[in-house]
């Protein structure tokens, strides 16, 4: 079954979305399934059985990751890659998050690094925060409302991919004199 969109959003902006994606139908197997000519962004069975037919194929191949799937599968190849998405089967399963935390900081991926599946507005901020920079968002949603999702909020706390540092270290406070009242040298 292929799965495609008309507009994604990528680096804050709705545009045509050139990539499909693959995805297996029930009984269908990895190591046999037809993978045809186009940019096209495969589940990671289907590369790590066909690798030696798909890699001459590179840069229009394209790898999709589940939320059970290890990223460090990828680790040999993760750099050949314009495109990798992770797949959201239900908009309550984080372990996206994660994956796509650990592609970014453990693996250095610098290519698009795409949310695909349940993809929701409000999910949008927070994935940007751990590497993503592209999101296919459900078909009944509205893109251009989903956009405005990566604005929500004006400042985090937490440090994590996209800002290293936590509040705590960006904040400039006014010295105090030892003359003052409490709280000098906190």
């Amino acid at each position: 079954m292929f799965e495609a969109h008309d507009e994604i959003i990528k680096n804050r902006a709705v545009i045509k979305d050139d990539w499909t994606v693959l995805r297996l139908d029930e009984g269908e197997a990895a190591a046999t399934v037809l993978v045809p000519v186009g940019k096209i962004i495969v589940p990671l069975a289907v590369w790590q059985t066909q690798r030696a037919v798909l890699e001459p194929r590179l840069p229009d191949i394209g790898v999709w990751l589940a939320g059970d799937e290890r990223p460090q599968d990828l680790a040999d190849d993760v750099q050949k890659f314009a495109v990798i998405a992770i797949n959201f089967p239900k908009f309550t399963d984080g372990r996206g998050y994660s994956i796509a935390y650990n592609l970014r900081a453990r693996l250095a991926y610098k290519g698009e690094l795409r949310a695909i599946g349940d993809v929701l507005r409000d999910q949008l901020f927070a994935m940007q925060r751990v590497g993503f920079d592209a999101y296919a968002t459900r078909p009944d949603r509205n893109i251009h409302d989903a956009l405005k999702g990566l604005t929500v909020f004006s400042e985090t706390y937490q440090g994590s991919w996209d800002e290293k540092a936590p509040l705590f270290r960006r904040h400039q406070r006014a010295l105090q004199s030892p003359d003052s009242d409490i709280g000098f040298g906190i």
